[in-house]
């Protein structure tokens, strides 16, 4: 399956390599560039699907990148900056970038928000929509959901909430970044909605013979997880 092609452009050896080492663990494969100029000259000779941009970059700084490469498309941006002022990440969206994510970080929210930045912008890339756990498996280009017994089809939003759940299955999830990672970081409607959507799912599981369930844990939020015997989608 094709990967996907990421460029990191980051003048901190460190953090580079802390990218690239979680990036390719996830399946990608990662391009560094550590100036702002061989930034520029990577995204145009390699092409890749998404850009990781430091702005504070000697020779061009990150700012001026990310126009540059507005300029030329709509290859998706995250900056990835010790620039904490709502000015900063408001000047970054204005700019085209897609995420803003602030340092010191996460290495793996960092992925996770990748993921959900490809996922938005580039359903092309087969390996991102297909995932298989054991006896269950979510195919995005098909909208369809496999079981031993049967496949069925979601409706889209369960689909992509099933979805991100089974690329980090038993991970613990807020309601909230769920909103922010499924729904968009510009949903404005009932967080709530989250818990509708995670009832419904657990109905379809519980319906065939898949050992999978999304469990709760009470005042935090949901996990995808194999369950114990008798204790499905509780």
């Amino acid at each position: 399956m094709k990967a996907a092609k990421l460029l990191v452009v980051e003048d901190d050896l460190h953090i580079s390599e802390i990218v690239t080492l979680y990036a390719e663990k996830a399946g990608h494969q990662v391009i560094t560039a550590h100036d702002g100029i061989e930034g520029l000259v990577r995204f145009y000779d390699d092409n890749p699907d998404l850009i990781i941009l430091d702005l504070m970059l000697p020779e061009m700084e990150g700012w001026s990148l990310c126009r540059e490469v507005r300029k030329h498309g709509a290859t998706p941006v995250i900056i990835l900056s010790a620039k904490t002022e709502p000015y900063d990440k408001m000047k970054g969206f204005e700019l085209g970038a897609d995420d803003y994510v602030v340092k010191p970080f996460d290495p793996q929210e960092l992925m996770a928000r990748i993921m959900a930045v490809l996922r938005r912008t580039s359903p092309d890339i087969p390996y991102l929509n297909i995932v298989q756990l054991n006896n269950l498996t979510i195919d995005m280009n098909q909208y369809l959901v496999l079981f031993p017994d049967a496949a069925i089809t979601l409706p889209p939003k369960e689909l992509e909430l099933l979805h991100y759940f089974s690329r980090y299955p038993n991970r613990l999830f807020t309601r909230q970044q769920l909103l922010e990672q499924v729904w968009g970081y510009d949903y404005e409607g009932d967080p709530r909605t989250v818990d509708v959507h995670v009832k419904r799912i657990r109905e379809k599981l519980r319906a065939h013979s898949t050992n999978w369930c999304i469990t709760t844990k009470r005042g935090i939020g949901y996990k995808l997880e194999e369950a114990a015997s008798g204790e499905k989608n509780r």
